[in-house]
């Protein structure tokens, strides 16, 4: 499973473009979007991280690898700001 942080979709249109693109890439691949946390999940079984987020990229987003975006914002596992112990 390859999860993605894509902070600048931000309705139903961004969800559907970033699931068409990731298909075109990979039609068997599952695509599980949470619009509210702005999380993207791919399983795929034929495409790779990179070529993941090269469609996303061509589609007009910026992804970022999910635990790259959790220690860039000093987040840890599932510590909400950082604060949490």
């Amino acid at each position: 499973m390859i999860s993605f942080e894509v902070n600048d979709m931000t309705c139903g249109h961004c969800v559907s473009a970033i699931t068409k693109a990731v298909k075109q890439t990979d039609r068997g691949a599952v695509v599980a979007v949470d619009l509210g946390s702005k999380r993207v999940q791919i399983d795929s079984k034929v495409a790779d991280e990179a070529e993941l987020k090269a469609a996303i990229e061509e589609a007009g987003y910026t992804p970022v690898k999910a635990a790259a975006a959790a220690e860039a914002s000093g987040q840890s596992g599932g510590s909400c700001c950082g604060s949490c112990h």
